[in-house]
């Protein structure tokens, strides 16, 4: 709360105290089924109580070079074959009875999930996201090399049409590497009632058509059937659901879904420029040089104008 510190520092059990995601609106509510999704099992959480440090360590310290091993392999076929194509999030809001609205999103990300995972969990990321207006305090309350419990207060920034603001964001962030999840929830209800929700990020078969006939069911197989040059994105996908103390009315109630929807917009595009940045980087120069060409493909948010301004005019002609 207010008297806790910010806390950059690193866990003593290997991994990086991370949860630095930017949590891309406010208000909430989860139906039931998300719910139990969301329920820490402490006694699971703590498992690793009857440990001593230095095997908590060993194995953290094999978890995270066996992360890095995977991920540079990976990297290299993107490296290798950097074109990519970005598409704006599919972005569906609906609005369940007693609630402000439920949102669901996807967006497919040029890079592998373990990349995703690293940017949305970085502790730094407010360079990334810049509706992090600022990191109030970070406490890691369970540290299990590759899952994290972590409570993180932060001010958010939000924009909708001509208006903009702020909102402070107090919530217990569970996220696995094992299964590339971020699960969300309010700790203490004010303004907002209920706030919570589940980040997802899924590996995505790029170059699945090398493998052509065959659909490989599993990423062995791909890296198999592709001998290892098989490119590899991630899914990413979010349900979030978000309830105010008292239900506004509308037009207030419109407006409030449209800044949700805006704020996670503005984080995707975020997203999708960082990964754009990183994929840049493990480009060789002339590779470098045929992406200038062909335009810059940080500029995501141009594009992303320009399809719409084309859609609209090929439903008016």
């Amino acid at each position: 709360m207010g008297d806790m510190q910010p806390s950059n520092d690193t866990s003593k059990k290997g991994y990086p105290n991370h949860t630095g995601f930017a949590i891309p609106t406010f208000f909430s509510q989860f139906p039931e089924k998300v719910q139990k999704c969301l329920k820490i099992d402490f006694d699971q959480l703590l498992r690793n109580d009857n440990m001593t440090s230095p095997e908590i360590d060993q194995r953290n310290n094999k978890e995270s070079s066996a992360v890095e091993l995977s991920l540079e392999k990976q990297m290299y076929s993107w490296k290798e074959n950097p074109i990519w194509e970005d598409h704006p999030p599919d972005i569906n809001v609906t609005v369940p009875k007693g609630s402000l609205c439920n949102l669901n999103l996807k967006v497919d990300v040029g890079l592998p999930p373990d990349a995703v995972y690293n940017i949305v969990t970085d502790p730094d990321n407010k360079r990334v996201f810049k509706n992090i207006k600022e990191v109030k305090s970070r406490k890691v309350l369970v540290d299990e090399g590759s899952r994290q419990l972590v409570e993180v207060e932060q001010a958010a920034i939000w924009r909708f049409l001509w208006l903009s603001g702020t909102i402070s964001i107090h919530v217990l962030v569970d996220q696995n590497r094992d299964d590339y999840s971020m699960k969300f929830k309010q700790i203490k209800s004010g303004f907002m009632q209920r706030f919570e929700g589940c980040w997802k990020m899924e590996p995505f078969f790029v170059d699945e058509e090398l493998c052509h006939p065959f659909k490989p069911p599993s990423l062995t197989d791909y890296i198999t059937c592709t001998k290892g040059k098989g490119r590899i994105a991630s899914r990413l996908s979010l349900e979030q659901l978000i309830q105010p103390a008292i239900l506004p009315p509308p037009p207030i109630s419109w407006y409030l879904r449209g800044i949700m929807t805006k704020t996670t917009e503005m984080l995707i595009t975020d997203l999708l420029a960082e990964a754009a940045r990183i994929r840049q980087d493990s480009c060789t120069s002339e590779e470098k040089s045929i992406e200038h060409e062909q335009g810059d493909p940080c500029d995501i948010k141009k594009r992303w104008a320009m399809r719409r301004k084309n859609a609209r005019l090929s439903r008016t002609s």
